[in-house]
């Protein structure tokens, strides 16, 4: 049972590593995977039966592979109020 939590936790964590397109940046990823780390290791320490190590493993992969595979845009503003997001390109996109 626990080979398995591990193969999951890799598969996720490669998935998230090959997926920073849709991100905004890495730092982006780093986050969700340190907070789903944070949320899995006290999970682990509830939870009988997971350990606590565990439970940050698989919590970090998986907050990875959501920063990853999140779509939403990060809003700006510019000098005159506007607000504008810029896609993978560079380029502003007004709302």
């Amino acid at each position: 049972m626990n080979n398995y939590k591990f193969i999951g936790a890799a598969v996720a964590l490669s998935l998230a590593g090959t997926a920073p397109v849709y991100a905004q940046s890495s730092g982006h990823i780093l986050r969700g995977a340190g907070i789903g780390a944070a949320g899995g290791a006290v999970a682990g320490a509830i939870i009988p039966g997971l350990g606590v190590g565990e439970g940050a493993l698989i919590g970090g992969a998986g907050g990875a592979l959501i920063n990853a595979l999140d779509k939403k845009h990060r809003y700006y503003r510019d000098s005159y109020g506007r607000k504008y997001y810029v896609d993978k390109r560079g380029r502003r996109h007004y709302k």
